[in-house]
């Protein structure tokens, strides 16, 4: 397990002086932002990936998602998003996906993380399934061949919101280059006991997001312990998990 921080909290500075100063908070992980003013794909030529990839080396960081939820670049926080109308808009998301698998791929990147859908607007939950699998149907084949996983992000007043949803459209998912990336606040402001949803949806987590929310449970980002989140909760289930995993990697290893 790799506790890394993001640097979505570091827009004001560039990604050389956001890794500089994570590096410096003593952090080994970096969750990298795919999307300006960090690291949105086409502003990177060959030069400046080697540089990065130097960069992230010096500072013994170890990238533990590349994320690449908003499009700032071209659109904002959502937009464009796998479920709008217009092909167009809709092949800007997939090509973004694309260059993200790839350069999560040269930057030994296990993982992306994307947007579940978008904002509804006019369409059913059936249509905008629909439009969702068949732009992931496009990125998936590369996500395989790449090993580097497609992890989908509940959000609040998206597509998909909570756990239900997220199984809803798990279901229908042929690939293990698809997973989640498990944001807890969000699944707090959805109605949800984070540490349930955990347990409920683990075997799909590839990332999680560590962040508090207010008893009001409106969608604000806070630091850890600056909200109303049972962190204890969720900690114990995991260490749980993990001594459980331990014991049971031991136990086939004796038996072989």
């Amino acid at each position: 397990m790799i506790f890394a921080y993001s640097t979505n909290a570091f827009v004001k500075y560039s990604l050389v002086e956001s890794l500089e100063m994570i590096a410096g908070l003593g952090f080994s992980g970096v969750e990298i932002m795919g999307d300006r003013p960090h690291l949105y794909p086409p502003d990177f030529n060959a030069a400046d990936r080697a540089f990065l990839k130097a960069t992230i080396k010096k500072h013994n960081l170890k990238v533990t998602n590349l994320n690449s939820f908003t499009l700032f670049a071209v659109g904002d926080t959502y937009l464009p998003s796998w479920i709008e109308p217009e092909k167009q808009r809709r092949d800007i998301r997939i090509r973004h996906t694309i260059e993200c698998l790839k350069m999560a791929d040269e930057l030994g990147c296990g993982n992306i993380s994307v947007p579940p859908g978008g904002p509804l607007n006019n369409l059913t939950r059936n249509e905008a399934f629909s439009l969702f699998h068949k732009g992931l149907e496009q990125v998936i084949p590369l996500a395989e061949e790449l090993g580097v996983k497609i992890l989908v992000e509940p959000e609040p007043d998206l597509l998909m919101e909570n756990t239900a949803d997220f199984k809803m459209f798990i279901k229908d998912v042929e690939s293990s280059a698809l997973g989640l990336n498990f944001d807890i606040g969000h699944f707090f402001c959805a109605g949800e006991d984070p540490a349930r949803s955990l347990q409920e949806l683990f075997e799909w987590i590839g990332h999680v997001h560590l962040d508090d929310i207010a008893a009001d449970r409106v969608h604000r980002h806070l630091i850890a312990g600056h909200g109303t989140i049972n962190f204890l909760a969720i900690f114990q289930f995991s260490l749980l998990y993990f001594q459980t995993l331990k014991i049971t990697k031991t136990i086939v290893s004796k038996s072989q």
